[in-house]
């Protein structure tokens, strides 16, 4: 996986005996986990840097959604359970952008 796929991360509830399959951006590969930013369907909460995504067949989503570009954190590989679709060229120029904003 490389960055910009839109994978499904399985997420665990704070008591550790369930979990939520969740959408979610590659932005780095290590070894043994993935750097990911988290993707929503909550769109009432956009922040001013977040990113819009509408569904396409490249990105393999099947409603809007938004990239939460100051929610970001380290998954164990075996977490990424699949990939969905990629980001197109323009968006991961423009997550590049508001990464390098948040984290100024």
């Amino acid at each position: 996986m490389t960055k910009g796929d839109i994978v499904i991360v399985e997420f665990p509830f704070t008591d550790f005996i369930s979990s939520k399959l969740k959408p979610s951006i590659i932005l780095l590969e290590n070894r043994f986990d993935y750097v990911i930013c988290f993707i929503t369907s909550n769109i009432s909460f956009i922040e001013i840097l977040d990113i819009y995504l509408f569904p396409t067949p490249s990105n393999g989503l099947k409603k809007e959604l938004i990239i939460n570009t100051n929610k970001i954190m380290t998954v164990y590989n075996d977490n990424v359970k699949g990939i969905i679709g990629k980001l197109s060229g323009s968006k991961i120029n423009l997550l590049n952008k508001n990464l390098v904003d948040v984290l100024s």
